[in-house]
């Protein structure tokens, strides 16, 4: 009987309006699968397919990582947005130190959750500022800078300024009693 191959896939949630968005990302070919269909078949329109690449072409993982994703309510566009916010979440787990992942086993397939773990120790202590660069100076005097040794860094940096992990809260609002809708009232009539 044939092993089945260990799979390891990270997890991210993202929402937009009304749309719930549940994202598994793992190491392939560049695959993205939405609801069980290809992507160009789900998405029609350009502008929706573009919103969910967004977060994979920012990083440059659009041909190393396979996207199988869930999402349920809302219409199209907030669809797009909350599939394009779990998939950077998601990305965003895979890159962050082990210290804020949670991993789940089971049988042959391993999920890595993102997972902040604050303890009393690391409450008490005050944190603390990254060391800037600094530059050195070679034998001839021109400065030389160095570059930050860890890229996935960088990654998480990108992602985090483009905004792509940041939730959307704009929602429909809600009507109100004695009004036609939200604020729209009745027409005045002066008889």
């Amino acid at each position: 009987m044939a092993e089945k191959k260990k799979v390891t896939y990270y997890l991210g949630t993202g929402r937009r309006k009304t749309s719930v968005a549940r994202v598994r990302v793992s190491e392939g070919k560049g695959q993205v699968v939405i609801n069980d269909r290809p992507l160009a078949e789900f998405f029609t329109e350009e502008k929706d397919r573009a919103a969910v690449m967004g977060p994979l072409l920012l990083t440059e993982q659009a041909n190393r990582l396979d996207v199988v994703v869930r999402v349920a309510g809302g219409g199209i566009t907030g669809q797009a947005g909350a599939i394009s916010q779990g998939l950077a979440r998601a990305v965003k787990t895979m890159f962050s130190p082990k210290t804020e992942q949670k991993v789940i086993v089971r049988n042959h397939v391993t999920m890595v959750r993102s997972f902040k773990a604050q303890t009393k120790e690391m409450a008490k202590t005050a944190p603390t500022a990254p060391k800037p660069v600094t530059p050195t100076a070679n034998a001839d005097g021109t400065p030389v800078i160095t570059a930050p040794e860890d890229p996935a860094a960088g990654m998480l940096k990108k992602i985090r300024e483009s905004g792509y992990l940041t939730r959307d809260s704009r929602m429909k609002e809600r009507k109100k009693y004695g009004l036609r809708g939200a604020r729209r009232g009745v027409q005045f009539s002066k008889r």
